[in-house]
């Protein structure tokens, strides 16, 4: 008997495919992908002003949300409780077609206080959160 060769006599190649592996490459990329896809959707989408753009033209009543030094939440002018932001905003918003916020806050407040306005606001479902800046100083 030759080395190699089966015991049967048979000595045809093997020609089919082990789909082993690659049924393991396949389960391993669609953990990963099931690992990182919630990853992606957690932060706050937030578009950042740049301090020397011009005025966004505005065709509805601009909505600004306000967080002064005493970190008091308002809407426009009223002061609101933190509690009532969302609510408050998923009402003004109920029947506009464009879900857009713009926030203003104090230098002050701790950075923290403002991520959690700007997930309140974003629950509200509100799609576009702008931030509003003072113009940079020329020397």
């Amino acid at each position: 008997m030759e080395i190699g060769s089966r015991g049967n006599g048979d000595r045809s190649t093997m020609s089919q495919i082990n789909v082993t592996p690659l049924v393991d490459v396949m389960l391993v990329l669609l953990v990963i992908f099931m690992v990182t896809a919630p990853m992606m959707q957690q932060g706050v989408q937030v578009n950042l002003p740049k301090t020397q753009a011009k005025s966004l033209p505005s065709q509805e009543e601009t909505v600004i949300v306000s967080i002064d030094k005493g970190n008091r939440i308002f809407i426009d002018k009223n002061e609101i409780p933190l509690g009532d932001l969302q609510s408050r905003l998923s009402g003004i918003f109920a029947n506009r077609a464009k879900k857009e916020v713009f926030l203003k806050a104090d230098r002050d407040v701790p950075y923290g206080d403002v991520v959690k306005i700007m997930a309140e606001i974003k629950g509200a479902g509100i799609e576009r959160l702008g931030m509003v800046t003072e113009p940079a100083q020329r020397k």
